[in-house]
């Protein structure tokens, strides 16, 4: 049987029914999808690596005791994963990405932040500091999406996919991201830049 010609489904079932040759063309298809959404995250080609082994141990567990419910869902099953043992290794390094918008400025351009140059050097770092944080407390469905769609760079439809929601519903988390940001800038009571923060 030539397993080429299989879709991800047939293979999972031949892999189940313990075909392993069936799971090392699964791997051979994806691999590097999975390898480049962890990259993109961790941007260590060692620390992919590694983390692309624990996926992939993760997956085998994950099939062979029966757990496996995702038919027809393999590739986004794995890349939500990956995504997420990535993010747990982000979290733990607690490196944070700069967030980029769509027309290339950053994040604070968003928030609604002016174009005039801010003379005191310590507020803005301060208020970058602020802007982590608050990136930080966002809820985990929220600040998913930032990360994947602005760091990942992926696409509204990949990460609809990879996170197993509507293409409405990711959307939706990133305009939620982006309110909650203004919301807890205008609230804090740490000192910022608020001469550039348009009330």
């Amino acid at each position: 049987m030539n397993k080429i010609n299989l879709d991800d489904g047939e293979l999972l079932s031949l892999y189940i029914v313990g075909n392993e040759e069936a799971f090392e063309e699964l791997l051979n298809r994806h691999k590097n999808r999975i390898f480049t959404s962890i990259y993109l995250i961790v941007k260590d080609r060692y620390t992919a690596e590694d983390l692309m082994q624990e996926v992939f141990i993760k997956v085998v567990r994950t099939i062979k005791s029966g757990r496996y419910n995702e038919e027809g869902k393999f590739l986004p099953w794995v890349l939500r994963i990956a995504h997420n043992l990535s993010i747990d290794y982000f979290r733990k390094s607690k490196r944070y990405p700069t967030i980029i918008m769509e027309d290339g400025s950053s994040i604070f351009n968003s928030l609604e932040f002016s174009e005039a140059p801010i003379e005191n050097e310590h507020i803005k770092q301060d208020t970058y500091n602020l802007l982590k944080l608050f990136v930080k407390e966002l809820p985990d469905s929220q600040r998913e999406v930032l990360v994947m769609r602005h760091y990942m760079k992926m696409s509204f439809q990949e990460i609809a996919d990879a996170t197993g929601v509507s293409i409405n519903t990711a959307l939706g988390r990133m305009r939620y991201a982006l309110i909650n940001l203004r919301k807890k800038f205008e609230q804090t009571q740490e000192a910022y830049d608020k001469t550039l923060y348009r009330r």
